[in-house]
């Protein structure tokens, strides 16, 4: 296992997983300046990082992250203008930047995720969260507003959903975080990082090259017109088929064979294109 130490976050790699932690219990994890340039420097090493393919982002002891913290916001009351700009603007890059990732990322979150924690969670591509855990959007009642995660809490929760929880501040249990599309998935406080983990596992049978460009179809697409995504979304199936990744996993489909990405040796998981193969094929004796 290999960890970089930082003041607020901690980042270990395990095996072709990185963890990244928010690393304030003492204050429920709650975010300010320099957390937010460590995660910048963490965020950086993981996209730069080939062996890495799987992102787990959590928090160490009770909470997953409280929003800002009460200490960092009372000093940045006297800032000017300028200097609030550069802060937000700073925040906004490092949740673009795990938005954009071009690596699987699950939020584990192991409990309170208020404010920007809510947007920490909403930029990850699946969002796994204990049934103890609770959410919120209160930046209203200090007479503030979710700016920098708004555009990826509003894609997870939708319109209607934003319009009530933007204005209204109100807590979201669990459940409700998964009614309305918040989170992915809720389970026992006790379950939740062996679901994280069999999740991460799943993942890893995935070709990498897939996945990224999977992340960038979700991204791009919907701000294109039909006639735009035509020809998009045919230039990149093409450029997949013609490449070495889908070569290989093609081959391996065939010849019902793992593909070169998954690991031989103490990989557990099922290789699910030769479940779904034998499927396919009882299915179609079936059906005759």
């Amino acid at each position: 296992m290999a960890m970089d130490s930082y003041k607020t976050t901690s980042f270990t790699k395990e095996e072709k997983i990185a963890r990244v932690c928010f690393n304030r219990p003492e204050v429920h994890n709650a975010f300010n300046s320099t957390m937010i340039r460590e995660l910048d420097d963490v965020v950086d090493k993981i996209g730069k990082d080939k062996s890495l393919r799987v992102v787990i982002l959590t928090g160490n002891g009770k909470s997953f992250c409280a929003g800002a913290d009460i200490k960092w916001l009372r000093e940045i009351v006297d800032y000017s203008f300028e200097q609030n700009l550069e802060e937000s603007l700073e925040l906004a890059e490092v949740l673009y930047k795990i938005y954009v990732l071009p690596k699987p990322t699950i939020a584990m979150v192991n409990g309170t995720a208020f404010g920007g924690g809510t947007g920490f969670l909403s930029v990850c591509d699946i969002a796994v969260a204990s049934e103890d855990a609770k959410f919120g959007l209160s930046e209203v009642k200090i007479g503030l507003v979710p700016a920098a995660i708004s555009p990826y809490v509003i894609r997870r929760i939708g319109e209607k959903n934003a319009r009530e929880y933007f204005l209204t501040g109100e807590r979201i249990s669990a459940q409700k975080a998964q009614e309305i599309g918040l989170v992915n998935k809720v389970v026992p406080h006790a379950k939740l990082k062996e679901t994280v983990d069999e999740t991460a596992k799943h993942l890893l049978t995935s070709g990498p090259e897939a996945i990224a460009s999977c992340k960038e179809l979700i991204y791009k697409v919907p701000k294109m017109s039909f006639e735009e995504a035509k020809t998009y979304t045919a230039r990149m199936i093409a450029n997949l088929r013609v490449s070495e990744e889908g070569q290989e996993g093609t081959s391996a489909f065939l010849e019902k064979r793992k593909p070169s990405w998954i690991q031989e040796e103490g990989d557990k998981t099922e290789n699910k294109t030769e479940e779904e193969d034998k499927t396919e094929n009882t299915t179609e004796k079936k059906d005759k």
